[in-house]
């Protein structure tokens, strides 16, 4: 039987990335893997600001529920909150989608 040696491509990109930095990454990508999650994100990209009242009436699904995904979102690093007195309002975190945009533009 005779073995077929493949042909290994050049590399095309860089993947330098390791330890905390990578599980950040990781984790960036699982936030925004889920539907609700990304759809909120899309929201705040045009609605700045708002509060949790807000997304819930944009989204067919419960507070309790809502709260739980900015949970993450925030977590992760794509949102940001600001108290004011009773209410959150949140926003997409600048600087770590920055850092994200910095990471995704580096690998490919």
């Amino acid at each position: 039987m005779t073995q077929i040696k493949a042909r290994i491509p050049a590399q095309c990109c860089t993947l330098k990335i390791s330890g905390k930095s990578q599980e950040r990454l990781v984790n960036m990508f699982k936030a925004l893997g889920n539907p609700i999650r990304f759809e909120i994100v899309k929201f705040l990209v045009t609605h700045p600001g708002c509060i949790t009242g807000d997304i819930v009436e944009h989204l067919p699904i419960a507070q309790a529920t809502v709260s739980q995904h900015l949970k993450v979102l925030k977590d992760t690093g794509w949102i940001s909150g600001i108290i004011e007195g009773t209410s959150t309002c949140y926003e997409l975190d600048g600087k770590s989608i920055g850092w994200f945009r910095s990471i995704v533009n580096d690998i490919f």
